[in-house]
Formats: structure tokens, sequence, C-alpha cells
């Protein structure tokens, strides 16, 4: 089974707007997926949209926090004349990355809602089948696919929950930079980016990890 693709034109740019006026008037998810349905998407396909959403906002997130631990290390070798200057650079790294910790967040939403719609109606039609081997082929293919879910979104979980400590250390510094515009004060700024490096560091790993399951399970939709 091909799952159909979402090609950039002004049918999908409709869709994409009734869609959202639906889901921000609090349409139930049975009227959603009964609209995207009249368009010839199924919830495998939007699945595959949403999974391929959430790796994107984690590869953009990659890059936010890569570049807010470079803003936040270039203050060490700052002339305290220029901290003012600094701090602003730090404040807006902490505020990207917050934003990029939100998007993430939302997109791993999106993925398990329809998820679990999607496995609920899976497991639901099973009982329709009147060929038994067809069952038995369409159950196992149902297990295998909710596996690798489960392990793809326990790595999205744990991709969420590690961006809360280094977003927390983010706002420490930042907030101490504002209080403290002084040489004095980097000394102690310099004694917590080593373990905020490698807190960064784990966190881009375990994104980069995500992904690629993510991309793994995109080709297993795509191939049933």
């Amino acid at each position: 089974m091909h799952l159909k693709t979402f090609p950039f034109s002004l049918t999908v740019i409709k869709l994409a707007a009734l869609a959202a006026a639906l889901l921000s008037v609090g349409a139930c998810s049975s009227v959603y997926y009964d609209t995207m349905e009249k368009f010839g998407y199924e919830k495998r396909d939007i699945l595959v949209s949403r999974v391929e959403d959430s790796r994107d906002a984690q590869s953009d997130a990659q890059e936010t926090f890569r570049s807010a631990l470079e803003r936040y290390q270039s203050v060490i070798d700052t002339p305290e004349s220029d901290l003012r200057e600094k701090y602003e650079e730090v404040r807006e790294a902490y505020e990207d990355s917050e934003d990029a910790a939100k998007e993430v967040s939302e997109r791993i939403a999106e993925v398990e809602d329809v998820a679990e719609d999607l496995f609920d109606e899976w497991e639901d039609e099973l009982d329709r089948y009147t060929n038994q081997q067809l069952r038995a082929s369409s159950e196992r293919q149902l297990g295998e696919t909710r596996q690798q879910y489960e392990s793809l979104i326990s790595r999205m979980q744990q991709t969420e929950e590690r961006m809360g400590p280094v977003l927390r250390a983010f706002e420490d510094q930042m907030l101490y930079l504002r209080h403290n515009l002084n040489a004095q004060s980097i000394g102690a700024l310099e004694s917590e980016l080593t373990q905020i490096r490698s807190d960064v560091d784990t966190l881009i790993r375990n994104m980069e990890t995500s992904i690629a399951e993510s991309e793994a399970f995109i080709q297993r939709l795509r191939s049933q």
C-alpha cells in the first residue's frame, strides 16, 4: 500500500487551512479524519506527515541548541565593555531554544494523537475479516508496526525530557548574566559550561537517533 504524498498545491493549501480551522474550533477527531478522507488522506498518510514534521522540528532544534551553546560559550572571552551586547545574544539564544523545544513537544503530541487512533482503528478492523489468512497477516503487520512505533515514540519522549535540563541551564546562565555584567561573573558561568556542553551533546545525539528511527518508521508505513 502506497501512502499519498502532500504536494504543494492550491488544493493542499485549502486542505491545510480547513484542517487547521477544524482543529482551532475544537472539532472532534472523527470530523477531522472524515474531512481528510474526503481529500483522499487516511490516518496512515496523516501519521507519516506528522512524523515527518516531528523529524524536521528535531532537526531544526539540533541547530538551534548548537547555536545557543556557541553563543553561551562566546561570553567567556568577551571584554567587560561588550557584556551588555553579549547578554542580548544569550537572551535571544535562550528564547530561540525555548521556542524550538516547544515546537518539538507539540509535534510529538500530534504524532501520539494520530498513532493511537490509527492503531485502534486497525485493531478494530481485524474482526471484520472473513479470510483468516489475510487477518493473520494484517495482525502481524499491526504488531510489528506498533512495536516499531513504541520504540520511536519512546526515543522522541527521551528527546523531549532531555531538552528540559538544557533549557533550565540556559535560563540560569541568562538570568545570572543579566544581573552580573562584569568580568568577575564570567568565572561562575564558565564553571557550569562543561556540564551544559555535555548535556547538549547528549541531547543532539538523542535527536539524531530519533530522526533516524523516524525515517525508518516512515519507510515502513510507506511500504505497507
